[in-house]
């Protein structure tokens, strides 16, 4: 008797992709990441279980803001001591440090699990054109340009 496959732990093969973020919008971008970590394009998709694939991401500094973003948006952290809620603008984010932008996005489109925490290991952002993940054979995914831009 022949029953519906599983995936095992052991047996869910993952690929790498590689995502180019020059001229990309950020929520389309991320999409697209979380996606692929997390196992959605795969037919052996599971919620309980981490079926994605590794994600590298480069060119963090080109990625585009809609609207007036650029401006407006503002990232928090709190460092942990009283008063400690740090507050910047996007802009300031992009010059600091333009990986955050993409980080941030992505995990804030996973799980909010210990398994969300285990797919995000599985990025990799870069703010330049290279990665060190060359012996992986990346494959190149790209990211649908919105309409009229």
């Amino acid at each position: 008797m022949s029953g519906t496959k599983f995936p095992s732990k052991n047996g869910i093969e993952r690929k790498w992709h590689l995502i180019d973020a020059n001229d990309a919008v950020l929520g389309k971008l991320a999409g697209k990441a979380a996606r692929l970590l997390m196992g959605k394009h795969k037919a052996i998709y599971a919620p309980f279980l981490d079926t994605g694939d590794h994600v590298i991401v480069i060119n963090a500094e080109k990625v585009k803001l809609t609207g007036a973003k650029d401006d407006q948006k503002v990232y928090r952290h709190f460092t942990g001591y009283p008063g400690g809620l740090v507050e910047m603008g996007a802009k300031r984010v992009r010059a600091n440090k333009p990986t955050r932008m993409i980080e941030d996005a992505i995990f804030g489109m996973l799980p909010k699990t210990k398994l969300g925490k285990q797919m995000y290991r599985k990025l990799k952002v870069y703010a330049g054109g290279k990665h060190p993940h060359q012996a992986q054979q990346p494959a190149a995914n790209p990211v649908a340009s919105p309409r009229g831009v």
